[in-house]
């Protein structure tokens, strides 16, 4: 699909998209955002054009990336309804919100995309690096729905096509998978540090349990990957753990048991061989 791609709003999202999508091939006509500075400085950086009213980047543009927070997006959509959208793609870079946030766009003409690379953006010169292999989830008017997505798939990004009502459990798991592990891994540091442990060297020694472990999952799956007292059934151990936990750190002990269950679950298909049903009464109740 031939793209002439404008981005209102010139965040971290907007500056690497837009970067990505220059250096592989597609035609970016530039940035407008409220603020002018930030604009001029994404239309530099990816060598395109920095517009300073919205009618510009409009009729210059096929397709429209809004790239600014999730609570703007309506306000941005209210201004931008108004101009001569017909036969355009409008998209947004939410994780969150569905394509719907575009109401009536197609009454306008226009189809509407929610376009979502599942990766977290935290430099606004750096970040389009990681972009190569990096899903893209896609929702959507049908009309041009599989050219946007080849937009991405043939440049070599894998894309899934997801349906606007699992949107927000769609945000949800990378919420998990990202932020709740950062609480965890905080939690276990916090554990070190009343072990004797400053934060630094926790982290340190934390780190290839960490890494070994994300691989062995990423590579051959939460089974497989899964070693531990609750894998090997160890009822003992797990209560000894829930006893110190208690002892120093008591507001954990829920976290503990709601977890522990879903690895007894994971247990279970690792080894169906295996009894795991006083550990799990065992979890569910209030003796251990």
């Amino acid at each position: 699909m031939y793209m002439k791609a404008g981005f209102i709003g010139a965040g971290k999202v907007g500056f690497s998209l837009g970067k990505y999508l220059a250096e592989n091939g597609i035609q970016v006509t530039g940035y407008y955002s409220r603020s002018s500075k930030s604009a001029r400085q994404a239309a530099e950086f990816t060598s395109t054009k920095h517009f300073t009213n919205l009618t510009d980047i409009v009729k210059e543009s096929d397709t429209l990336f809004i790239t600014v927070p999730d609570g703007a997006i309506s306000e941005v959509w209210e201004h931008i309804r108004n101009l001569p959208i017909k036969n355009k793609n409008i998209c947004h870079c939410s994780g969150s919100i569905p394509s719907t946030a575009f109401f009536n766009a197609e009454e306008l003409g226009a189809c509407s995309y929610s376009v979502h690379p599942l990766q977290a953006f935290s430099d606004k010169y750096e970040s389009y690096k990681s972009l190569k292999n990096t899903y893209f989830t896609i929702e959507g008017s049908k009309k041009n729905l599989s050219q946007v997505a080849d937009c991405f798939s043939n440049i070599g990004n894998p894309v899934v096509t997801i349906d606007p009502n699992v949107k927000v459990l769609y945000h949800c798991a990378a919420a998990v998978a990202s932020n709740h592990m950062t609480a965890l891994i905080d939690i276990s540091a916090e554990m070190l540090e009343k072990c004797g442990f400053n934060r630094s060297d926790a982290l340190k020694a934390l780190s290839p349990l960490l890494t070994n472990n994300l691989n062995c999952i990423l590579t051959q799956g939460a089974a497989k990957a899964l070693t531990g007292p609750i894998e090997r059934n160890d009822l003992v151990t797990v209560n000894s753990h829930l006893m110190s936990l208690r002892e120093f750190m008591p507001e954990t002990v829920p976290l503990y048991k709601i977890l522990s269950e879903r690895l007894v679950n994971i247990a279970s298909s690792k080894h169906p061989e295996r009894n795991y049903d006083t550990m799990m009464q065992a979890l569910k109740g209030t003796d251990i």
